[in-house]
């Protein structure tokens, strides 16, 4: 409870945006129908929304020192305004725009949220990175839920959207982030300037990268791959991004208890190969339980591979250096939410929706077998470990 209360501000903005990300993975599926756009229209168009999502975190920590105490409050009410959009195009240029703006909003959420948290951490001493994730995680789960049965019902995604802005404006009051200025660390400047390991950080963004894109890939296909594989109605449907949601929040709020006993690096192993063996089960499924179970698998393996790599980097890395390199890794790591679903986009037109997803599960496996190992050796060199 008291991790909680300590993630009070910071864990409304997780929220928010788990809320719009459910609420859209639950209409993906109408929202592409209303705009007449192939899976690989609707990947470009996420594409799109990728780059309006790398550019704004590319601006992110100036638009955070711009708004101050108010960044969290003003990026989360942008971010379900922008979501209003996507409900309302009718065409691939409309909703093109629409994602760019609401992807704008996320990546700069992303970025703030993350590294306010990331700052709450260093300054109280907590591991919170797991337990916000977590929060997440769950508001996608209930947003996709309660989407899935408000589309059900004939509801159209404009006025669900609207839902989600009410809901915004409310835990809005309760997000407003007065930092305390950090204190100075005495430097002396006959010493040599202390450089970035810039080698671990790139391993450790990748490993972000890719578990973060089968993330984002996967809620926003499931319910199309559950719908188009097996017929499912939109409520069931939407139970796939769901299930995962439900799933990644519990894996990451056990997270926290989990890391007392097992490192970091063999952590986020036996979470890749749990998530890559989850995903590949859901992709070539019989039956639509199977798919249900798939998806389950996943988010449980999943969802503490990138709040892992974020709070180990954070917690190896000198004081000095911190922000820098957290700043890097959400550059590197967080694409992986808008590039994962144009990507499959683009494979489902090409090789179908099944391989895609599969496909996204061996990448999985690249952090068991291949980055997790590269990332000990870069620490042993620095003296750390992994």
């Amino acid at each position: 409870m008291t991790d909680m209360r300590t993630s009070a501000v910071h864990g409304r903005a997780f929220a928010v945006m788990g809320f719009c990300v459910g609420t859209f993975a639950a209409y993906a599926p109408q929202l592409k129908a209303q705009a007449g756009l192939g899976d690989a229209d609707f990947g470009l168009a996420l594409l799109v929304g990728a780059a309006g999502a790398v550019g704004a975190m590319w601006v992110a920590p100036r638009i955070d020192r711009l708004l101050g105490a108010s960044a969290m409050t003003v990026c989360a009410l942008m971010l379900a305004a922008g979501f209003l959009l996507p409900g309302l195009a009718t065409s691939w240029a409309a909703f093109a725009a629409a994602i760019f703006v609401a992807s704008s909003a996320a990546g700069l959420l992303d970025v703030v949220m993350n590294a306010r948290l990331s700052g709450h951490e260093a300054r109280t001493g907590r591991s919170l990175m797991n337990l916000n994730h977590g929060l997440f995680s769950l508001a996608y789960a209930l947003a996709a839920l309660v989407a899935g049965l408000v589309r059900e019902a004939g509801v159209a995604p404009v006025w669900c959207f609207a839902g989600v802005l009410a809901v915004t404006a409310i835990l809005a009051f309760g997000m407003r982030d007065v930092v305390e200025p950090e204190p100075t660390e005495a430097t002396d400047h006959n010493l040599a300037p202390v450089v970035l390991p810039w080698v671990m950080v790139t391993l450790a963004g990748l490993i972000v990268l890719i578990s973060f894109t089968a993330e984002q890939a996967t809620e926003n296909w499931s319910a199309l791959h559950l719908e188009r594989a097996f017929g499912a109605s939109a409520a069931e449907g939407a139970l796939g991004p769901a299930v995962l949601g439900l799933t990644m929040g519990i894996g990451r709020l056990s997270g926290q208890e989990v890391l007392r006993r097992v490192a970091e690096g063999t952590l986020m192993q036996i979470a890749a190969a749990l998530a890559a063996t989850g995903l590949i089960l859901a992709a070539f499924a019989p039956v639509q339980g199977l798919a249900y179970a798939g998806f389950a698998i996943l988010g449980l393996g999943v969802s503490t591979i990138g709040p892992t790599a974020l709070a180990w980097v954070g917690k190896t890395i000198s004081a000095q250096l911190r922000g820098a390199a957290i700043s890097r890794m959400v550059m590197i790591g967080y694409c992986g939410f808008f590039v994962g679903p144009p990507v499959i986009g683009f494979m489902a037109e090409a090789f179908g929706l099944r391989l895609a997803l599969a496909t996204m599960g061996g990448m999985l496996l690249c952090i068991t077998v291949i980055l997790v190992p590269a990332l000990r050796a870069s620490a042993r060199r620095s003296g750390v470990t992994a």
